[in-house]
Parts: structure tokens; C-alpha cells; sequence
């Protein structure tokens, strides 16, 4: 080997260590800045406790698990569906011209602040809640319409890609066999780049629980358990991001501690996309 090469592939070595030190010290201050407010309060008083109150030193974090939870299966159950849908339309049966007509704008989306989608929530999303629910429109249902279109371009994209790289002969196959186009997307492909989808999801699934701004503004923040979708919530994010400007002393690391919970909830996530086989059809 050159010594040029040993040179660039050290330094990649390098650069690799930096991200994985990164994140490690990340997760150091995150647990060492944490770790004794639950280990005070208990870890399952911390984590089911119903109430939240900083100026009483009772921290019980549940009703903003609860929350993000909600907002995002809310988010999955309302995005998934079309952004698969999307995928298979760009993939299977979309002109290649209309097809590069479409893409840009669904990365377009990608590239939009959070603070936009918000301020589109409130002025949009919650009137339109509250006019037909005939309540306050900040709920857990306009967090989750908001999130559902922040996490489309992931699902897009990644189910699009999968899709794609199904081989051809398999749909060839299907058609010689008489099956309809249809038939072979529902039947063969889909089935095929299962692995890809879901990992698609399981991506947008960690985009929507990491989501802060945008829930903030269209969620209520309420640290009640809510009772249904269109009650107010608050999320884990959403709950550093309110209070941290002000947090001191136990109250601040009560915060870190729920970031704990939200880091934890984050690496379970990632987990389980790397555990899920790469390979389409495998």
C-alpha cells in the first residue's frame, strides 16, 4: 500500500473517531448531568410519576411520554401511508419526466424549517381542528398532521430507493405469470423491499420523536395525561425546550434526566433500523 493511501485511510480513522467520541460525550455529560435526579426520585417514580411540578421537587415525566408517543404513532399512522404510497407512484407508475418534476419538491420539504411547519399549524392545522371539533385546536391530532408531513420525505425517499432496487426480473416474472401491474407491486415488490420500507419507517419514526419546535407550537403543552387525540400534550422535546431557558439548579437536570429518557427512546430507534436486514428480499 502507498503511503498516500495509508495516509487518507488513517485519516478517515480519525474522522470516524471524532463522530463515535462525539457521540459518547454527548451521552456522558447527558447521563452524568441526569443520573442523580432519577436516582433521587426513582426510576419508576421518574418515568410513571403523573406529575410534573419543578416548584415542589416532584418530577414524574409519564404524561410527556405519553405524549410523544401519541403525536408520534399519530404522525406514523397518518404519514406512512402516503409517503409509501408517493413511493410507489414515483417508482412504478409515474412518468421518469413527471417523476423528476415531483422529487424536487418532496426534498424541498425536507429542507423547510421546523419553525415554518409550526407557524403553518397555527395559522392552519389548529383554526381548521377547531372549527370542526368545535374545541381549543391545539391537540395531540395537530401535532401529529404536522409531524406526518415533516417525516413524508424520509419515507419517501428511502421506500422509493428500495423499491427501485427490486430486480426487475421479479416484476418481469410476475407479468409473464398473467398478473396485473398492480398485482405485482402488491404481490412481489412491496413484499420484496419490505426491508427497506420498514426501515423508512423506523427513520421517520426517530425524525418525529426528535421533533421540538414545531410540536411546541401546536401541541398545547399540557402536563396532564392526555385523554384522547384531540387533547392537549406535551412531548419529551417539547418539555426541555420549554423549560430549560429558565431551569436551574434540580430543576435543570430533572431536564437532562428527561433527556435521558428521550436519548434512550432515540438509540432503541436506530437499533432496531440497523437491525432490520439492508439486503431487499433477503
Amino acid at each position: 500500500m502507498r503511503t498516500s493511501e495509508r495516509i487518507i485511510e488513517k485519516l478517515l480513522l480519525i474522522c470516524a473517531g471524532i463522530a463515535v467520541l462525539g457521540v459518547a460525550l454527548i451521552a456522558a455529560f447527558i447521563f452524568a448531568e441526569g443520573w442523580p435526579v432519577i436516582n433521587k426520585t426513582g426510576i419508576m417514580n421518574f418515568l410513571w410519576g403523573k406529575v410534573w411540578a419543578p416548584t415542589r421537587g416532584v418530577y414524574g415525566i409519564f404524561p410527556m411520554i405519553l405524549g410523544s408517543i401519541y403525536v408520534t404513532l399519530g404522525a406514523l399512522i397518518i404519514g406512512v401511508p402516503i409517503g409509501i404510497g408517493c413511493a410507489v407512484y414515483l417508482a412504478e407508475i409515474a412518468s421518469p419526466k413527471l417523476s423528476e418534476i415531483i422529487k424536487p419538491g418532496i426534498e424541498l420539504l425536507a429542507g423547510i424549517p421546523s419553525v415554518i411547519y409550526g407557524l403553518y399549524g397555527m395559522t392552519v392545522i389548529v383554526p381548521m381542528i377547531r372549527k370542526v371539533f368545535n374545541n381549543q385546536g391545539f391537540s395531540i391530532l395537530a401535532g401529529s398532521i404536522i409531524l406526518a408531513i415533516m417525516i413524508l420525505p424520509t419515507i419517501i425517499n428511502i421506500s422509493k430507493d428500495s423499491i427501485e432496487a427490486v430486480p426487475e426480473e421479479y416484476k418481469e416474472g410476475s407479468l409473464a405469470l398473467g398478473s396485473s401491474h398492480w398485482q405485482a407491486i402488491i404481490r412481489v415488490i412491496l413484499p420484496s423491499a419490505r426491508s427497506g420500507i420498514l426501515s423508512a419507517v423506523i427513520l421517520g419514526m426517530g425524525r418525529a420523536i426528535g421533533e421540538t419546535m414545531a410540536v411546541i407550537m401546536i401541541t398545547g403543552n399540557s402536563t396532564f395525561i392526555p385523554e384522547s387525540i384531540l387533547s392537549t400534550a406535551r412531548t419529551l422535546t417539547g418539555n426541555i425546550g420549554i423549560e430549560m431557558g429558565y431551569a436551574n439548579g434540580e430543576h435543570q437536570k430533572a431536564l437532562f434526566a428527561t433527556g435521558i429518557v428521550l436519548f434512550v427512546f432515540i438509540m432503541i430507534l436506530n437499533l432496531m433500523a440497523n437491525l432490520i436486514p439492508k439486503k431487499v428480499g433477503e
